[in-house]
């Protein structure tokens, strides 16, 4: 098991961070363990990933995550994709937060579209279990352990869920390699399906329509970049947007700040540790830089 050293960044010199010692089962999944070394209190705002995120809370004291709406959720969650708005809350917090490839959350939640943009309690998807496996988890005697009880929880209901179709895993694929700039059109006339057909099967089994999730890919790109310090004008040009411009609309409209203010978000500061070889959304996907 890995642990993070004292950052530059303040928000990530704030945690502990642990993270598995060896590589998982199951294509698409990453998960990090989050330990807060001060008792001061969390609010952070969630920027959007091309993942489903479970957050199971392991800690004394209540964690509790917003929606867009204003809703409230406490304990263990999991967030869809493009959660916008979203922020966790807490203090002293304690947290195992598992990355699903949207391929995957499909299989092993049993719901997609269903949580497009949406926050729900993990005791909702996964009743006896959810309670079952926080137990566990809050019963093992160190993360290394917390890790294995997670991932055979995840490998059981993978096992017995319903697989996303082949074609629209495909497609999601090609979205990832090419950083979201592949036509969807081209994607339809490869897996053989109209653009209608692909339109429906991809928005009810990955939770996005196609064009929003090619979008989100780069967007998620486009941050990492901007967080490293690249400038926003040479993030669009080098990553396919039309100009400076149109990186900041995408910015704003997924993240609800600029690109700026996206560069310093707390909740990038700790990427480089807790993904810093994540599993991106498949295993044949790794993050390019």
């Amino acid at each position: 098991m890995r642990r993070s050293t004292e950052s530059a960044h303040d928000a990530a010199a704030a945690w502990d961070i642990a993270t598995p010692s060896r590589p998982g089962l199951l294509p698409g999944v990453s998960m990090a363990g989050f330990s807060a070394r001060t008792t001061e209190f969390f609010d952070l705002s969630v920027i959007p990933y091309p993942a489903v995120t479970v957050a199971i809370s392991l800690g004394d004291e209540p964690f509790t995550v917003d929606d867009s709406n204003g809703r409230q959720r406490n304990g263990s969650v999991v967030v869809g994709l493009v959660p916008s708005g979203v922020r966790g809350r807490g203090r002293d917090i304690e947290c195992l937060q598992v990355r699903l490839s949207p391929v995957v959350a499909h299989q092993v939640l049993g719901v997609s579209s269903e949580l497009g943009g949406r926050v729900v309690s993990l005791h909702d998807l996964w009743c006896r279990d959810a309670a079952r496996i926080e137990e566990q988890l809050r019963a093992a005697g160190s993360w290394d352990d917390r890790f294995a009880i997670a991932e055979a929880a995840l490998v059981r209901r993978h096992e017995a869920g319903r697989a996303i179709e082949p074609e629209v895993a495909f497609v999601w694929r090609q979205m990832v390699t090419s950083l979201g700039g592949v036509r969807v059109e081209r994607l339809a006339a490869e897996v053989g399906w109209s653009r209608k057909r692909l339109w429906s099967r991809f928005r009810t089994q990955i939770g996005l329509h196609p064009k929003r999730a090619a979008q989100l890919v780069r967007f998620d790109h486009a941050a990492h970049r901007l967080a490293t310090g690249h400038s926003a004008a040479r993030v669009a040009a080098e990553i396919g947007y039309v100009d400076q411009s149109h990186l900041h609309r995408d910015v704003m409209a997924f993240a609800g700040v600029t690109p700026t203010a996206v560069a310093v978000a707390p909740w990038l500061t700790v990427d480089d540790v807790a993904w810093a070889a994540p599993e991106y959304l498949s295993s044949e996907c790794p993050r390019k830089t």
